[in-house]
């Protein structure tokens, strides 16, 4: 790999951390102030909504300026975030402002790799991302239960720096503290990515042609015979991705008597499989072999609704490995295809933001239900198995989507052809 891809790595590793701290954080933040429980899902549906209002644009933005000054910029509008809720703004509208900025981010973020490496390296580039990601999930949440944890604020909260005086007196500013420099150390990543060289046509800026563009986009995507299954795939894993996340927590509560510092511990379980079947589908799976993992959605949703039996952390661990290991074998291969299609039939950012335009539209219709099942306290037990059928469900259909689809002629063929 070239050496911009490393900084591309670290930088996304230490924003990514942040996020998930962030998240942690915001969630006892809403305990402390005694918010009704279906509040906290709402926390992940505030910070995707930006996603999709601004996916239009986002993509715009990210091919007008070299990739690694889009990817500073708004690194730093995620550290105005974090100040907000530094300053008492609720919860809810400060990780909404964290989102805004993530969802500038993600089309430089994973648009450059399309720029940086060829077409056969997109698989093990991804599979690296997503490897790194996941362990900066896993470190984040368990670094974000760690702040909100009473011995480690007083620990913060003690430590006294010689001739200055920080304005931090409770154990959320303290935590807020230390996860706004982490992206500060993200910032710095952001400066040293290097220009690609890629150039673009000039940008429209007029709001209707974009809105206009994008909407062609998502339709070329959309009609696309490869476009569309990965497209699908990717759009239906990341919506049940982000439910998974608060229904863990949940389960944990309820079925396994966790409290919140150690039921994040839980999510981070499941991202070290993410991150194992990640690697392993890098080393694996080539581009033109990606389809073949789709099956591998199917068992995931099967074997989720076996959590419904464990009520022993111990046996709750090696299950939720498998869930994660299911998940990243089958989403990055997909997640590479998609990305190489896309930069086939249109422009890197353009096509990431159509991308995070369906997956995150996904995340709120299912945080949405989610939320809805909490609020009309539906038992977690009953929602583990409506999640993972449905899972698995969607993903059998997508396979006969395809298979209805070579039937017509060989789509497969058409992986590794060359930009239009």
């Amino acid at each position: 790999m070239k050496r911009g891809f490393y900084m591309i790595m670290a930088a996304q590793f230490f924003s990514s951390l942040a996020d998930n701290a962030l998240l942690i954080a915001a969630i006892k933040l809403l305990e402390s102030m005694e918010s009704p429980g279906w509040m906290t899902p709402l926390l992940k549906l505030f910070f995707v909504l930006s996603y999709v209002l601004l996916a239009a644009f986002v993509g715009a933005f990210a091919d007008a300026l070299p990739k690694g000054k889009v990817m500073f910029v708004t690194n730093l509008i995620k550290v105005g975030g974090c100040a907000l809720m530094f300053m008492h703004v609720h919860p809810l509208a400060a990780y909404a402002v964290v989102g805004f900025g993530a969802a500038a981010y993600s089309p430089a973020k994973y648009g450059i790799l399309t720029e940086l490496l060829p077409a056969e390296k997109l698989v093990a580039a991804n599979g690296w991302i997503e490897g790194l990601t996941v362990s900066s999930i896993i470190l984040g949440t368990v670094l974000g239960g760690a702040l909100v944890a009473p011995n480690v604020s007083a620990a913060l909260l003690a430590l006294d720096f010689p001739l200055i005086d920080f304005p931090i007196n409770t154990s959320h500013e303290a935590a807020l503290a230390v996860i706004t420099g982490l992206y500060a150390i993200a910032a710095l990543f952001n400066l040293r990515i290097p220009h690609t060289g890629a150039e673009y046509e000039h940008q429209q800026t007029n709001p209707v042609r974009l809105v206009t563009d994008f909407a062609h986009c998502c339709s070329v995507l959309w009609k696309d015979k490869l476009g569309q299954i990965s497209l699908a795939i990717t759009t239906l894993f990341w919506g049940a991705g982000a439910t998974l996340q608060f229904i863990v927590l949940k389960w944990a509560q309820e079925s396994l008597q966790m409290p919140l510092e150690k039921g994040a511990i839980l999510q981070g379980i499941v991202a070290i499989g993410i991150a194992i079947g990640a690697i392993g589908a890098a080393k694996i799976i080539p581009l033109r072999k990606s389809l073949s993992v789709m099956p591998l959605g199917v068992a995931m949703g099967l074997v989720v609704t076996i959590m419904i039996f464990i009520h022993n952390v111990v046996l709750a661990y090696p299950l939720l490995i498998i869930v994660g290991i299911l998940a990243g074998f089958f989403v990055v291969p997909m997640n590479a295809l998609l990305q190489h299609r896309g930069h086939v039939l249109m422009s890197a950012g353009h096509s990431i933001a159509v991308q995070n335009f369906n997956e995150n539209l996904s995340v709120l219709t299912m945080l949405g239900l989610y939320a809805l099942m909490i609020k009309l306290d539906l038992n977690v037990k009953t929602v583990i198995v409506m999640f993972g059928l449905f899972v698995a469900g969607s993903t059998y259909l997508v396979m006969r989507r395809h298979a209805a689809n070579q039937r017509e002629f060989d789509s497969v063929a058409l992986i590794g052809e060359h930009k239009h």
